[in-house]
């Protein structure tokens, strides 16, 4: 996935109401920047710090920037997790996650479980539909360990439950763990940080739900997907 406008550079000033971001440009300009993460983003809002924003000419918009990485460490590290899906979809597209290639069609957003809607739903004839989601992983507190999550995630405990469903149901679920930095090839679950969520997976993996850990090369370019561990 290549961002559409090239990425200008600067330094974070603070982050706040979780979706705000004060930053100064390189240029001297500060500006306030959309912040698509609702996690804590522990470890990657340090004030000072080199952030990459992308500007919208969209006049709809209420706020013209974007932050979209930061550097930690010498890695970059992609935080819009919006992003998440299209990456992981196009990489699906050009076979580049063996375990979700062969399949016909590719949807998104599909109403699924209770009250929820299914990143992806993979379907081809004579093979059971695979409900695909995905978590954008940008924790990391050792060198080469990425962790999710940040921050309890109710939700995401949720999706675990629906896609055990789904596997009992007779269809094929993966949830798509996105680590989005180049500076880990380790993965585990945080259960330290919401050990509710760590017991769901463990359950959801025991009723069939495959777990798929993915890593993506991160450019102020674009990032994408390298790789499985």
């Amino acid at each position: 996935m290549h961002f559409p406008v090239p990425l200008v550079s600067g330094q974070l000033v603070r982050r706040y109401k979780r979706f705000l971001a004060d930053c100064l440009l390189d240029s001297g300009e500060e500006v306030t920047a959309h912040v698509a993460n609702s996690g804590s983003m522990l470890g990657l809002s340090t004030p000072g710090s080199r952030v990459y924003l992308a500007r919208s000419n969209d006049p709809k918009r209420k706020l013209a920037w974007s932050w979209q990485l930061v550097e930690v460490d010498g890695a970059l590290v992609g935080i819009d997790t919006g992003l998440s899906n299209r990456i992981v979809a196009e990489a699906i597209a050009h076979d580049r996650i063996p375990a979700l290639a062969g399949y016909e069609t590719l949807r998104r957003e599909v109403p699924y479980g209770a009250r929820s809607r299914v990143d992806m739903l993979l379907e081809n004839a004579g093979r059971p539909p695979c409900y695909v989601e995905v978590k954008s992983v940008t924790l990391s507190r050792r060198p080469t360990m990425a962790e999710f999550p940040d921050a309890v995630t109710a939700r995401g405990a949720r999706h675990l439950a629906e896609l055990a469903a789904m596997v009992e149901a007779g269809a094929r679920a993966v949830l798509v763990y996105l680590v989005q930095r180049g500076d880990c090839d380790h993965f585990e679950i945080a259960a330290d940080i919401d050990p509710v969520y760590a017991a769901a997976a463990g359950s959801a993996r025991a009723a069939g739900v495959e777990m798929l850990v993915v890593r993506a090369e991160v450019t102020p370019v674009g990032i994408e997907i390298r790789p499985d561990f």
